[in-house]
Parts: C-alpha cells; structure tokens; sequence
C-alpha cells in the first residue's frame, strides 16, 4: 500500500491510501503519460539518464567525487549521462558544471542550488516547472524542501510511473530505488514539505 497525494500548487492538501503495483521502465514498455517515451531534444537521452539511476543508486562513481549529502551530485551524473551539456567553469556560483572533486558549480552538489539553477536556466540543461507529479516521466527531477522553509534540501531522478501515474524515483544520500515520490516514508518528511516538479530539457 501507498499513499495517493493531492496538491494545490505545491502545497499537500490531502492523501489516501492507494495499492501501487510499481512496474520497471522496460515492463512500462517505455510508455508514460499515455504516450511513447519521447525525447525532448536532440540531445537529452533519458533512456541513458535512467541506466544511469539504476547503475549507481547504491554505488559511487569513483569518476566523481563522493559527499556525505550526495543527492544532488548523484542526479547531476545523471543528468550529465543522459546527455545534458555543462556550462562554462569560469564560476563555481554560476552555470552547472563538473571539473574534478575540488571544482565544481555550487548548483552541481548543492540541492538548494540546484533547484534555482534549474528555475533560472535559459540554456545547455533547463528544467520547465510542472504543477504536478503525474505531469512527469523518467529522467525528470523533483526538488524536495521538507521543512518548507524556503531552504531545499534533497533532489530525486523520476525512473519509472507506477500504475496510478505517480512518480517512482531514486535517489542518494539515503539510497533509494523505486521510492514513491512524496517521502512520506522518510524521518525527514514534515507536514510542512514543499515540493518542486522540474521537466528537464537541454
């Protein structure tokens, strides 16, 4: 059993208890929201971006380097396996950007970065906020702020839908496959959680 959440915006106004029956990407047979897995752009694979999830959700990638809070740098690789394109190295408060484990852009490793990054992007990796869950598919991004304070704090990829549509993700820092998208399972979770829904683009 999980539970089926309703929002306005991104405000939790109500939930209930639903039987999910998590499917995997190939059992989906690559079909989301009612139509074929599509890409986006010339360049976005989210094909590659979920082999990715599913290759180093529990692992490290000794190619990057490793954080105590590894959620955003764990999408990021992500992100950047499917395609996405840095952007220039010049500023670690600017663009979005790897280098090696002493340099990289704060929106990199840093969720609360990450988060306005993909807000404010105009070029190279974008992410078009959506209104809610449902409106995503795998290769996708949700931002968390769990205490609703303006400060976020944790990001997840979206690797599969379940048969209700709802969002299925991993994620690191507390490694996570298959989690239903709302972290209300988590010690984290408050009452208070501000979500985030980001279509990505590049």
């Amino acid at each position: 059993m999980r539970r089926r959440a309703q929002f306005e915006g991104s405000k939790l106004v109500a939930d209930e208890m639903v039987t999910m029956h998590p499917l995997s990407l190939q059992e989906r047979g690559e079909k989301c929201m009612g139509h074929i897995y599509r890409e986006d752009s010339a360049t976005y694979n989210r094909r590659n971006a979920v082999r990715y999830a599913e290759q180093w959700w529990n692992d490290y990638n000794p190619a990057f380097v490793r954080f105590e809070d590894n959620c955003t740098n764990f999408v990021s690789q992500c992100l950047y396996a499917g395609g996405a394109q840095m952007t220039s190295k010049a500023n670690k408060q600017r663009g979005w950007w790897y280098e090696n484990e002493h340099k990289m852009s704060l929106s990199w490793s840093v969720a609360h970065s990450f988060r306005w990054y993909l807000s404010g992007a105009t070029s190279h990796l974008r992410g078009e906020e959506k209104k809610s869950a449902r409106e995503l598919i795998p290769g996708d991004v949700i931002c968390y702020d769990f205490n609703g304070n303006g400060t976020w704090n944790h990001c997840a990829i979206v690797v599969a839908k379940d048969m209700n549509n709802e969002p299925l993700v991993n994620a690191q820092t507390v490694n996570s496959r298959y989690r239903y998208w709302t972290y209300q399972n988590s010690p984290a979770y408050t009452d208070r959680i501000q979500y985030k829904f980001f279509h990505i683009s590049i």
